[in-house]
């Protein structure tokens, strides 16, 4: 059967800023040491599965160019541009719609645009045991993060016994939403909770029969505009229906109500890069616990994480603090902090300072 990959990428990735912007969003940025994007990232590691022919990017329609720009191999076709943003199950249930109109049925990866992981082979091959359980009957997989520690920011998926034709797929007994850090504990100590890491893979038929069962009215809009996909019709058809569909998270609108729904564990280095703290877990820590990048002269300075523009960025007796200086904002945080960085998002909208959102 036919591969394809489905990656969402048109998230705002407001806790990176200020060099994450409206214009310019989290998953078009470098935040590693090599200079590629978040989204180059995530298409490159899977080269060995699927053609780029078969790769499909939803985005914002504002995004369409930044598409074209660093995955220059994407064929036009493949950029779907939402009008406006609709949550997951709108995106997935369109993807899937125009798969189905291209290919008739195939396996579809869907995957985010802004996570980082370190071991590609290993990524790989979970990936290929996912296709292959997928592949059977009308079976959801999704992929689960085994919890390295009580992670609070994360859901979780249950999972219980192995099924013996689908080596590495585990039967789904429940999806939780984040716990306290309580809860958090219980679920690591068990063995039997993976993080939810939001990466799925799953036939078109299968997807489209579920949200058809829970989602109607996403299904009967999403299939309108998948009708016209091809023809002169789709752009307009795209932009009047699409707008209208409901707004709802595929986890919570199918995943957690759908039956047949299987995990395969992960252990490949996943990082969803969620703040500023993820650059030190990607590049590493120098022996002062800082991280470093651009044009920096630290004194006395501890734990930091230090990403400089065009200008020198001085720091001198610091500890626990992120400073991101760019031509026209300057980010200066307490680490504890960072999920709070949405704030001044808020803030500069109230105050009408939308050149700098």
């Amino acid at each position: 059967m036919k591969i394809t990959a489905v990656i969402m990428a048109g998230g705002k990735g407001e806790r990176f800023w200020p060099q994450s912007r409206a214009n310019r969003p989290k998953q078009f940025l470098s935040l590693t040491n090599d200079g590629e994007t978040m989204i180059q990232k995530t298409v490159a590691r899977l080269t060995d599965i699927v053609d780029i022919n078969d790769v499909f990017v939803v985005t914002n329609e504002n995004y369409i160019g930044l598409v074209k720009e660093q995955l220059t191999d994407l064929p036009d076709g493949n950029i779907i541009a939402e009008p406006k943003a609709r949550n997951t199950a709108p995106c997935i249930a369109l993807a899937a719609q125009i798969i189905k109109k291209k290919y008739g049925d195939a396996v579809m990866m869907v995957l985010p645009s802004d996570h980082l992981i370190k071991f590609t082979e290993m990524y790989v091959d979970t990936l290929r045991k996912a296709i292959e359980a997928a592949e059977k009957d009308k079976n959801l997989v999704t992929i689960g993060i085994t919890p390295s520690y009580p992670e609070t920011g994360y859901g979780y998926i249950q999972f219980s016994d192995m099924d013996e034709s689908m080596p590495g797929a585990y039967k789904v007994a429940r999806f939780v939403e984040k716990p306290n850090i309580e809860l958090a504990k219980e679920y690591v100590n068990s063995g039997t909770y993976l993080w939810n890491s939001g990466m799925f893979v799953w036939k078109a038929s299968s997807i489209i029969a579920n949200i058809e069962q829970f989602l109607p009215d996403v299904a009967e809009g999403s299939a309108k505009i998948g009708e016209t996909y091809g023809t002169d019709a789709f752009d307009s058809t795209l932009k009047s229906v699409f707008p209208e569909l409901t707004a709802e998270s595929i986890d919570f609108g199918v995943m957690e109500k759908a039956k047949d729904i299987y995990t395969i564990p992960g252990n490949f280095g996943w990082d969803d890069v969620g703040s500023w703290l993820a650059v030190e877990r990607v590049n590493g820590a120098d022996e002062y616990g800082n991280v470093e990048k651009g044009d920096i002269v630290s004194i006395n300075t501890k734990n930091s994480t230090l990403i400089g523009g065009k200008r020198l960025v001085a720091a001198v007796g610091l500890e626990d603090i992120v400073v991101v200086d760019t031509d026209d904002a300057l980010l200066i945080c307490a680490k504890d902090s960072t999920q709070d960085i949405k704030k001044i998002i808020e803030s500069l909208k109230n105050c009408n300072r939308n050149e700098l959102v």
